[in-house]
This record gives structure tokens, C-alpha cells and sequence, in this order.
């Protein structure tokens, strides 16, 4: 099957984490690394890596059945319609709402995490003093592997 609604993901990154899709962020950068793995285009980007667990966790979703529904073809209100219908979890808008809202706002929680965060900080924009959540730095290390200047 071709996949025309596949990025491709070694010339742009994936839309931001931040990116509400049903209410859910995370879910948009997820289905776009899923279509761009399905094509052959992902990169270095992973599916159902660490964060996009936490989604798959929340809603009540596996990785596999997602991507099932990603090689379908199925466009984004397709995905999010069946997501309302099969998932194990029925979260309501409210906590959809307040998950999100945790989610976007989660910092390294640990040390282990601390130091890997600040190691690719580091790398990524060591002068960018406004870096302090996983979403901030997703969103610096996609400007910068992609060209641009921290």
C-alpha cells in the first residue's frame, strides 16, 4: 500500500508532541512516526518509543493495533474515531484534558533522567535557558537536527 499521508521523516520532523489530536497530545507525533515507519521514512525517529507509551498507556491502546490501523491508511479523525471505540480506557474529556496538561508539563523526574535530559540539552541548545520540560526539548532537538540554530 503507498502511504501518501506518510511524512517523511529524514527531511522534516514529525509534528510536535505539544499537538492536540482528540484532546491528546503526543498522539499527532506518534501516527506521524507510525506512517513514516510504515513508508520507510522515519529516520531516527521510533515508534512507540518511551513517551508515546505513556499515551498508549493512558488511553488503553496497543502500539501494534495502532499501527494496524495506521496501515490501513486511515487519516487522523479516522484514527481518533477509532481510538473512542476500541480503547480498553475511557477517559472522559476533563481527564483527556488533564492528562495532557500533566504530560506537557512533565520535567525529568529522577536523576538518571536528569542527566540524559541535560546530556542532550546540552547538545542540542546549551545556551537555551528556557528548556525545562521533555516537550521543550523534543521541540529544540527537532529545530536543530533539521537545520536551525539554538
Amino acid at each position: 500500500m503507498a502511504f501518501n499521508n506518510a511524512p517523511d521523516l529524514t527531511k522534516n520532523p514529525p509534528r510536535s508532541a505539544r499537538v492536540r489530536l482528540g484532546g491528546y497530545v503526543i498522539l499527532a507525533r506518534m501516527l506521524d512516526k507510525g506512517r513514516a515507519l510504515l513508508a520507510g521514512k522515519n529516520g531516527e525517529y521510533n515508534y512507540a518509543c518511551p513517551m508515546d507509551e505513556r499515551f498508549l498507556d493512558f488511553a488503553g491502546v496497543s502500539a501494534d493495533a495502532l499501527k494496524k490501523q495506521l496501515a490501513s491508511g486511515k487519516g487522523d479523525g479516522e484514527i481518533i474515531a477509532w481510538i473512542q471505540k476500541n480503547a480498553k480506557n475511557k477517559p472522559s474529556d476533563a481527564e483527556i484534558a488533564s492528562w495532557s496538561t500533566y504530560a506537557e508539563q512533565r520535567v525529568p523526574g529522577d536523576v538518571e533522567s536528569r542527566q540524559y535530559f541535560t546530556e542532550l540539552h546540552s547538545k542540542a541548545g546549551a545556551k537555551r535557558e528556557d528548556i525545562s520540560t521533555w516537550f521543550d526539548l523534543l521541540d529544540l532537538d527537532d529545530y536543530v537536527s533539521f537545520g536551525g540554530k539554538a
